[in-house]
């Protein structure tokens, strides 16, 4: 978008770029050049696991027995695991999995976790000390052994464990918002909505949310590659996704035992989970730099 300006005294037309926010936000992100390679590395794992059905080579569930373990090859790229599937195509359609369960568990955990958040801060008083202690109940329990203790009550399924992840992770982004709101309440403008008579769900859909969007943004963005790992993690135990799924976590459980024998059935998974978590870190690092006041000059 640009802005016309004329002046008259020499009637030439200067043309000066309208700037704002998120144009600047972009302009300085795109010189971050580890984020634009977190960037590239996040759209890679998208772009393949959206086209992995019409580059997969073969199924993800087909068995050949008679092929069991073999080594990388033209036939099979990243060669082929205990059953005889083809390991290049079921790493691709992991990206799915891994992905689906990222992207929703986060989505989740920052929907329920803005609401209680907003609610603690603006409205302070019983339901900031019930909410708070809600989230201090929850953070007295390490991440994972509570994500294990909700899918072993749910019962072992790729949905449960969405849901666990997307649960342990509500307080992280409750706390955020309560702080950002806590600060945000007590500004100018804000005062200043309350006094003309503004009603309180108007503050918090126009004022309040819109200026609590850049840490949301942030912790999202790093909180994605946390919900990767912790659905590898359940996945190795058994408690996400369930055979024949091609989940990372659960292809590096079911190859644990082939290590020496073929340590290309663990390593492929392994460096998909490792690229897809680093280039969702390098994002968020470079985000942080650029969104948040305090990392500028």
């Amino acid at each position: 978008m640009t802005q016309l300006s004329i002046n008259q005294s020499s009637d030439t037309i200067a043309i000066h770029e309208v700037s704002g926010p998120w144009r600047d936000a972009w302009k300085a992100f795109r010189k971050n050049k580890t984020a634009l390679l977190g960037l590239g590395l996040i759209l890679f794992f998208i772009i393949i696991a959206i086209i992995a059905p019409y580059i997969a080579p073969y199924g993800y569930k087909d068995q050949q027995l008679m092929d069991r373990l073999k080594p990388p090859s033209s036939a099979h790229w990243f060669g082929t695991d205990d059953f005889g599937r083809d390991l290049f195509t079921r790493v691709l359609f992991g990206a799915r999995i891994s992905l689906w369960v990222g992207f929703f568990s986060v989505i989740g955990s920052i929907v329920v976790g803005t609401v209680l958040g907003i609610l603690a801060g603006y409205y302070g008083k019983w339901a900031d000390m019930l909410i708070s202690r809600l989230f201090d109940i929850v953070l007295a329990f390490p991440s994972i052994l509570l994500a294990i203790a909700i899918v072993a009550i749910l019962g072992p399924s790729l949905q449960n464990a969405l849901y666990a992840i997307a649960i342990v992770n509500i307080p992280t982004y409750g706390r955020l918002v309560r702080a950002k709101v806590l600060s945000l309440k007590n500004e100018e403008y804000i005062m200043s909505a309350k006094a003309i008579g503004m009603k309180n769900n108007r503050i918090l859909f126009s004022h309040i949310l819109p200026n609590s969007l850049t840490p949301i943004i942030v912790q999202g963005t790093l909180g994605i590659a946390t919900a990767i790992i912790e659905a590898a993690a359940l996945g190795f135990l058994g408690l996400g996704a369930q055979p024949p799924d091609p989940e990372w976590g659960k292809m590096l459980s079911d190859s644990r035992q082939f290590i020496q024998k073929a340590p290309w059935t663990v390593v492929f998974p392994g460096v998909s989970i490792m690229l897809t978590v680093l280039g969702f870190n390098l994002m968020g690092d470079g985000l942080r730099d650029v969104l948040d006041p305090r990392m500028k000059n």
